[in-house]
């Protein structure tokens, strides 16, 4: 028996037990689920506590509030990671439950409105004479996070918009976000408007992203009114239409970042999606509408021209990196002395640990290496940095394997702290791995540009754009994607070659700070956007020219 018993959100640090206190992760409460063992926590609590990231983006957690009020014989409340607090009451809990019961006799009218959004949509693009959009590119732009992610602080993602929106205004007037959650290490100056999900539907799969489009058109209207933004960017995220529609109104262009096909990544690293059919209109609409798609990849701007899209309407644009917060000299001592690496030679892995990772490649690879030269036991270590769901198969290879005793799990690594743990590195590794259907990989792993702007030697897989970004013995070690063998061969190499390490690590940073930084990366945006909309004007004077002969 507890005082207190809290759940911890995914995302949510987990904070210090107090005394008397049982912290317990969701994942660690699933578990309880799944076995039966919630049964013996049955008011065993004095009170229950969920923790968020924020109130705005909690939700309606029913399940799990009303798991809490079965295990607590006190208050129950939800709490962010700022200290506020809603009790969950039972007029709450009661009032959630019927909103609940009467939701599912709702869904076809929800689905409806959808549909007839898109209609609208469609009616208006398919009309003459719709002008350009106009581009003014000394007002503010509008950048849309539409995703129902909360509380990531570390991951590409994290990367990619921070590293965008932080050199945005080195080419517009002052920007503009709105965004379903905080974005870590934004810049001052960036106006953010947080944008807080509905309740409704909270507890069906994907019904609340298709609230979050009137949210979003709610949301604009109160944070930019009649003015006229530069343009809309959006983040594509399942099921969202806003940007489409903000644009459309104050006709300005519509520039998408498009990051795969939610369908796709549904289907072969998820679960497929409930509505697919919905959402695969909706994504076409999105790539049809924008008057500039960035992609990262030309393996995805061949996915999107096979489904018909104008290839004059995509900007290529690989990720990049902030050369100025990962860099050579920054000091990795800490790191090595709280893991106890001082004297090793450390091989780092930092990433989510999604399928596609490699992640498990590398264990095994490790595991190779050790197990052909047991004394390297003694002198090397695997640092694996972040979480993910591919983190218990790579402890499970690492155990099973017997190299768990010369390998480090830091957990989840905030994106600000991540530099001093790539520098306690002496070798970083990019094992990504190929497509499971054998489609061409279509990532631009951030990681791999932040390794680059670290000046480590890196060993990488070469595989679609990694290969093209990287020249084997010149600025990595490239091995085939999947080579258990070959990786563990790259290892080796590296790990008995400080020199190699050097020289390799050197032309690196040197390629990544001349091709690869986000400014960079955000001024190929802006020049293909200026020259997207002048031939539009172009075209549009000239159609009209010839009407009026």
């Amino acid at each position: 028996m507890s005082r207190r018993v809290t759940i911890v959100r995914p995302g949510v640090p987990a904070p210090p037990a107090a005394p008397g206190e049982l912290v317990v992760s969701f994942d660690e409460f699933t578990r309880w689920l799944r076995r039966g063992t919630v049964l013996k926590h049955v008011a065993r609590h004095g009170e229950g506590r969920l923790l968020v990231h924020r109130l705005e983006s909690a939700g309606r957690p029913l399940p799990l509030a009303l798991a809490l009020r079965v295990m607590s014989r006190g208050r129950v409340a939800v709490e962010d990671v700022r200290g506020r607090i809603r009790r969950l009451t039972g007029s709450l809990l009661l009032r959630w439950t019927a909103q609940l019961a009467t939701e599912p006799f709702r869904i076809r009218a929800l689905l409806r409105s959808v549909e007839r959004a898109l209609e609208t949509i469609e009616t208006a693009d398919h009309r003459t004479g719709r002008p350009p959009p106009i581009l003014n590119l000394t007002a503010s732009p509008l950048y849309l996070r539409t995703d129902l992610s909360f509380g990531v602080r570390a991951g590409g993602s994290v990367a990619h918009i921070s590293g965008v929106l932080n050199e945005l205004d080195r080419f517009t007037g002052p920007v503009k976000v709105l965004t379903t959650d905080d974005i870590p290490t934004l810049k001052s100056g960036v106006e953010v408007c947080l944008v807080p999900p509905a309740e409704a539907f909270w507890n069906f799969r994907e019904l609340p992203t298709f609230l979050l489009n009137d949210a979003f058109d709610a949301a604009a209207d109160a944070a930019i009114g009649r003015r006229r933004p530069a343009f809309v960017y959006q983040r594509y995220s399942l099921n969202n239409y806003a940007g489409i529609r903000i644009a459309r109104r104050h006709g300005v262009p519509f520039v998408l970042e498009y990051n795969g096909s939610e369908i796709w990544m549904g289907r072969h690293w998820s679960r497929p999606l409930r509505h697919e059919a919905l959402s695969r209109r909706i994504e076409l609409l999105n790539l049809s509408s924008a008057d500039l798609i960035v992609v990262v990849s030309r393996a995805m701007q061949d996915e999107i021209v096979a489904r018909g899209i104008d290839p004059g309407s995509i900007c290529v644009n690989p990720n990049g990196a902030d050369a100025t917060r990962y860099r050579p000299d920054i000091d990795g001592t800490a790191v090595r002395e709280r893991f106890g690496l001082r004297s090793m030679v450390v091989v780092g892995f930092l990433g989510t640990f999604g399928p596609w990772h490699g992640a498990d490649v590398l264990a095994s690879a490790f595991v190779k290496l050790l197990q052909e030269q047991p004394a390297r036991a003694s002198a090397v270590r695997l640092l694996l940095i972040g979480d993910g769901a591919m983190l218990a198969a790579v402890r499970r290879i690492l155990t099973d394997g017997g190299a768990m005793g010369a390998a480090v799990l830091t957990g989840l690594v905030s994106y600000e702290n991540a530099p001093e743990y790539l520098a306690a590195c002496d070798v970083l590794c990019s094992p990504h791995v190929a497509n499971p259907d054998g489609t061409p990989f279509f990532g631009s792993p951030t990681k791999l540009f932040e390794y680059m702007a670290m000046g480590k030697g890196i060993i990488a897989s070469e595989l679609e754009q990694i290969g093209e970004v990287l020249e084997h013995n010149r600025t990595a070690w490239l091995v085939a994607p999947g080579d258990v063998s070959g990786l563990a061969h790259g290892l080796r190499c590296l790990i008995d070659d400080a020199e190699l390490r050097r020289t390799l690590g050197a032309a690196a940073r040197e390629e990544v700070v001349a091709r690869y930084t986000w400014r960079a990366h955000t001024q190929r945006i802006i020049n293909r956007l200026t020259q997207v909309s002048s031939l539009k004007a172009e075209v549009s004077i000239k159609s009209q020219a010839r009407l009026e002969m």
